[in-house]
């Protein structure tokens, strides 16, 4: 290219002719040679792979995918790893500090995971402008590398769908969200949660129970993307800048062989307080006759009560799982039963019912009957009124026949 231009100048100095002669040559050299120097722009693409069957599997997953057209590279750029052998993994996801890391390899090697499993992916390949789809590339080229790639995972709020979610919003100078921050659906973490763990009920029912009333606010759009499923719906009505669809094609690259997504599905409380009477009127009529028939039954569920609500107040009090903290399930399972609890093996005996114990039933019932009253606040709430229904019934029978039969003497008669 410098003999050219000087080629150029020397005509130039020869006269119009030869300079004619020698923009024509230099026109020719760069139509052949621009090819050759131009460098193609990647094409970007998210990657959805469906919800299997092991229970972390349940939220689905996602990746972002840059293809090299000069080359044919696929690169598949995965949030989702963790490494279980660090020393204090296990102290880690316990206090809710889990570190996760950005993951670059072979969009075939990504995919085999999923094939063999059965679950299917499917990839949104998005339309973006050349100069935003080469900078995403090289963002998450540099975010990959080791000294970059690990970040502080939160499961709803920074977790691998939120980070491509956000990749994608930088992409588009911050368009994506302001597309989805506005809109909601009306669903709750809490909501989605207890969702998509359904199929394994007693992961829906420990999201049920430990989460709090930062959960049970509506969100929006974009908070809802923490589920790669809702992100890819999302992005099938987003805009580029352009006021173009964002997702120019969507192919099928596995076949889903697993049981589909569970569909949303509205909870009714009045079962659970049917249930409730139920086992509130057997234990009265129980206990109308013996302390000791009442008080069999309930140990149980004053073990379970005891120590699930001991959980609850160390994540609130002890753990960074902030969805957990002031979780008002705890009024209802009530660490205090662990005290009722000390006080069953006198009355399993046929001693008569300490003033201390039935006092406490009481105590047990009328924070019962606190989480009742707090269903009404309208500034926190916290869906739990299918629990209030089958509790508090079953917590103020108990404190009736622990009272009725407590020892009249202790009792101050």
């Amino acid at each position: 290219m410098p003999d050219a231009f000087g080629s150029l100048s020397h005509a130039v100095g020869r006269g119009p002719r030869a300079a004619r002669q020698a923009c024509l040559a230099l026109l020719l050299l760069w139509a052949f040679l621009a090819p050759l120097c131009a460098t193609s722009a990647p094409r970007i693409g998210v990657a959805t792979m469906q919800p299997g069957g092991i229970f972390w599997e349940r939220f689905g997953h996602n990746a972002l995918v840059v293809v090299d057209d000069s080359t044919g590279e696929a690169t598949s750029y995965n949030f989702g790893f963790f490494d279980p052998t660090e020393p204090d993994f296990v102290a880690r996801f316990v206090r809710g500090q889990m570190r996760y890391r950005l993951v670059a390899l072979p969009l075939a090697q990504d995919l085999a995971t999923y094939r063999d499993s059965g679950r299917g992916v499917s990839i949104q390949w998005l339309d973006l402008p050349p100069d935003r789809a080469s900078a995403l590339s090289d963002a998450l080229a540099v975010n990959a590398r080791p000294e970059n790639a690990a970040y502080a995972y939160q499961y709803f709020e920074d977790n691998c769908s939120t980070r491509v979610r956000d990749a994608l919003d930088r992409a588009l100078d911050g368009g994506l969200r302001r597309q989805l921050e506005a809109r909601s659906q009306g669903s709750t973490h809490r909501s989605e949660a207890v969702r998509l763990a359904s199929p394994a009920w007693w992961m829906a029912t420990g999201f049920d129970l430990g989460l709090g009333p930062r959960s049970d606010r509506p969100m929006s759009r974009w908070d809802e993307a923490f589920v790669p499923m809702r992100l890819a719906a999302s992005l099938r009505e987003a805009r580029n800048a352009a006021g173009m669809p964002l997702v120019m094609r969507e192919e099928v690259v596995l076949p889903h062989l697993q049981a589909p997504e569970p569909v949303e599905a509205a909870r009714a409380w009045w079962p659970w307080g049917l249930a409730g009477l139920a086992i509130a009127g057997v234990l009265i009529a129980v206990g109308r006759r013996s302390v000791r028939g009442a008080v069999a039954l309930a140990a149980p569920a004053w073990l379970l009560a005891a120590l699930a609500g001991a959980l609850m107040l160390y994540i609130w009090f002890g753990t960074a799982h902030a969805f957990g903290w002031a979780n008002r399930n705890v009024l209802l399972f009530n660490p205090l039963c662990g005290l009722l609890l000390a006080g069953a093996w006198p009355a399993l005996r046929g001693w008569p019912v300490p003033r201390w114990m039935a006092w406490t039933a009481v105590v047990v019932a009328a924070c019962a009957v606190l989480a009742f009253f707090m269903l009404a606040i309208p500034a926190q709430p916290q869906r739990n009124a299918a629990w209030v229904a089958l509790l508090l019934p079953v917590h103020a029978a108990l404190a009736w026949v622990l009272w009725r039969h407590a020892d009249p003497v202790r009792r101050g008669r």
